[in-house]
């Protein structure tokens, strides 16, 4: 290990492919993602019932075999090196992975069947993914789902570490977008959502200037929505007043619909369903601002099972009918 100004921009010669696949063991890899969740070689080894002394022989041992230093000493304890951060990203996938191959082997040896586990943004759940995933269970009833509702950013992480094997999202929020394949299926639609008893629920035009006197519920500042109200507020010179910031889509829908007064922007799709359960009301205010698109994204370079493909397929096939 060496400080961190030291390991930056010098990246010594790698050991070779079979050397590192020849001398790395898989609870090394176990070791590395304790000692970066942890951030120091004491709770590393408490976390994995070691002593100190023995994990910092492994560690010795994992850079020994890669020809590369993993962590820098700081203030703040150890952090991962650029080289450290590689190792560690895809020591995670391969850990994910044989949680997977294990998870998959014990169902299908007790006649289970397969599982995937696909993670969405609200407005594909509500305009593809639910239509898709019911014709899906219909053709492949031995199939399992896992089904997790995320924002774009918490999506992708997911999918990195192989928690998730794909996820309809968006990739622009990504720290590195070439770690991922990004398929277009949608170009989302949006409006203003507000309670049936809404004042504004009764003109036939509103502005965003007569919206703007009422307070939000708005989505987190990383959100690609929010980035778009904000900047459908910037061009007509109007500020918005939040009232609570949310990524749930849900907490938005139940908030607005119990007040006479919130607004809330969403897809457009979410909106028509709550429209016709009597939840919401879609005030007649037009965004004109483009929605950023998401579509159908999966890990590079990964090949993909039977059943992640044929879902696939499903998902385009709703895309192209909605």
């Amino acid at each position: 290990m060496e400080s961190p100004d030291k390991s930056l921009g010098r990246f010594p010669e790698l050991a070779s492919l079979h050397a590192i696949g020849s001398r790395l063991k898989f609870r090394q890899l176990k070791l590395l993602i304790a000692i970066e969740d942890m951030g120091s070689v004491h709770r590393a080894a408490e976390l994995l019932h070691m002593s100190q002394p023995g994990v910092s022989k492994a560690l010795k041992e994992i850079e020994d075999a890669m020809g590369t230093t993993l962590f820098a000493r700081s203030p703040q304890g150890l952090i991962a090196t650029e080289m450290g951060r590689c190792a560690i990203r895809h020591a995670r996938l391969m850990c994910a992975s044989l949680a997977h191959m294990h998870e998959e082997l014990g169902a299908l040896s007790r006649g289970n069947g397969l599982h995937i586990a696909i993670g969405t943004v609200a407005g594909a759940l509500a305009a593809v993914l639910a239509n898709a995933l019911l014709a899906f269970r219909r053709a492949h009833p031995e199939v399992r789902v896992d089904l997790y509702e995320d924002t774009s950013a918490h999506l992708l992480e997911q999918l990195q570490s192989g928690a998730i094997d794909i996820a309809l999202c968006r990739t622009s929020v990504a720290t590195h977008p070439g770690l991922f394949h990004f398929e277009w299926l949608c170009n989302e639609v949006v409006g203003v959502a507000a309670s049936p008893s809404h004042p504004l629920t009764q003109f036939e035009t509103v502005t965003l200037a007569q919206a703007s006197q009422y307070p939000w519920i708005l989505f987190p500042s990383h959100m690609p929505l929010r980035t778009l109200l904000e900047r459908e507020a910037a061009s007509q010179n109007v500020s918005i007043h939040s009232f609570i910031e949310t990524s749930s889509t849900f907490a938005t829908a139940l908030m607005v619909h119990k007040s006479h007064e919130l607004l809330a922007l969403l897809s457009g799709e979410t909106i028509d369903f709550f429209e016709r359960s009597k939840v919401l009301r879609r005030i007649k205010l037009q965004i004109t601002s483009s929605a950023e698109p998401y579509g159908i994204v999966t890990r590079a370079g990964f090949t993909q099972t039977a059943a992640v493909m044929r879902l696939r397929d499903f998902l385009r096939a709703c895309s192209t009918a909605h």
